[in-house]
């Protein structure tokens, strides 16, 4: 039974109640995935957990640093989060004035609601709200 899934982030360890259980590694839980549907929050267990893991992200209403959407597709960096390293990946653009982002290594915990910033170096391109992992 969890408190709502509102209380919860992709990757979130802490808080979750579950603590040590019985047959099983000993390591760490963390949230995976919430299914609003159904009301139901997966957790896995340990750190590196493929279920943790996305390649891909869509971003919504991007914003161009320049005014202007670059030209696609657009090879840069981008974070997910403030003090990550810049991580390489391609840039295109979709429906709906989204943006579909594929990095060159799976990133850990993409996070809905949060920020993808993309640089050229030290120089940012801009920006957009992550919408889901694909």
């Amino acid at each position: 039974m969890h408190q709502g899934l509102m209380f919860y982030t992709l990757g979130q360890r802490h808080g979750l109640g579950i603590g040590g259980k019985k047959d099983t590694s000993g390591a760490a839980w963390y949230v995976a995935r919430k299914e609003l549907d159904s009301n139901i929050l997966r957790v896995v267990q340990g750190v590196d957990h493929p279920a943790l893991f996305s390649k891909n992200l869509v971003a919504r209403r991007p914003h161009w640093i320049s005014g202007s959407r670059p030209e696609m597709p657009l090879s840069c960096t981008a974070r997910i989060r403030h003090l990550q390293e810049d991580q390489p990946c391609t840039v295109t653009f979709g429906s709906n004035n989204e943006c579909l982002v594929e990095f060159r290594q799976p990133q850990r915990a993409v996070t809905p609601g949060q920020s993808v910033v993309f640089y050229d170096g030290e120089e940012c391109l801009g920006g957009g709200i992550i919408e889901r992992s694909t």
